[in-house]
């Protein structure tokens, strides 16, 4: 099974911006930098790393999961912080309802950031990192020609799961990781930003070196190309560069523990 969202990789245009936004406005740890690149430890268990590239890039849609009793202090270090928050047409920006509240906010490539937070989630399980008390990555945003077709192939091949099924709009779930497929004519909320796949590496972290065996076989029975080692096994699909890694050290209950709906109930 696929417990959590291990690395994304995304392209920018200046390391130094980028540089600027998370390590110096947003707190996040660098772990390494080149003239090239720079990754973050974000939490114990997912890096973000940025690739710098000489070409036009496509914003992408992420969202960080922070504790819900924290989101207030979570959003006023992201106002402080200078950078642009994205408000809505009646102009309010943090966004409340049923037990949920999110902020959205951008970076200097134009990414589309969010912080997230759920009642329902427990907040004993995992500790929260960097200034903005992010507990893990929860959503990476997927714009497709065909959402159900790209939502079946993900349940069918790496075992994700869903709510419902939807035609334009669908989460993609493994653990705490959530494949935000959306139909690439549907805008981004709250400022109907055109929803551009971007250029990206996301990379499934699982506990199970059995279940990375087991969608080895079944890419192998389906033709489904693919690389893989010992470890890791990386395929792509609808454009999207995909990994699922090895994560020896992540607990496989933390989802059920994190009392996530999916996690309960199968």
């Amino acid at each position: 099974m696929i417990t959590h969202f291990s690395k994304l990789t995304l392209k920018t245009v200046s390391i130094q911006g980028v540089h600027q936004v998370y390590a110096d406005r947003l707190g996040f740890p660098i772990s390494s930098q080149s003239d090239k690149q720079i990754t973050f430890q974000v939490t114990p268990d997912f890096r973000l790393t940025f690739e710098e590239v000489y070409e036009p890039i496509s914003p992408a849609h992420i969202a960080f999961q922070v504790p819900y009793s924290l989101f207030h202090e979570s959003a006023k270090k992201i106002k402080e912080s200078g950078l642009l928050l994205v408000r809505w047409e009646d102009g309010h920006d943090i966004d409340q309802e049923k037990g949920r509240m999110n902020l959205y906010f951008r970076d200097g490539d134009g990414n589309l950031l969010e912080i997230i937070a759920h009642e329902y989630v427990s907040e004993e399980v995992v500790l929260p990192s960097t200034p903005l008390h992010i507990l893990y990555l929860r959503e990476v945003g997927c714009p497709v020609e065909s959402v159900p077709v790209f939502t079946q192939w993900l349940k069918s091949n790496i075992s994700m799961k869903t709510y419902e099924d939807g035609e334009i709009f669908n989460f993609v779930i493994g653990g705490t990781a959530h494949i935000v497929a959306t139909w690439k004519n549907r805008p981004w909320i709250p400022i109907a930003m055109k929803a551009l796949p971007p250029k990206m590496h996301v990379t499934f972290g699982t506990p199970d070196q059995a279940f990375l065996q087991k969608v080895r076989r079944r890419f192998e029975k389906s033709n489904v190309l693919f690389h893989s080692d010992a470890h890791e096994l990386t395929f792509v699909r609808e454009g999207y560069s995909f990994s699922v890694i090895h994560t020896p050290d992540y607990a496989p209950d933390i989802p059920s523990k994190l009392q996530l709906p999916l996690s309960i109930s199968t």
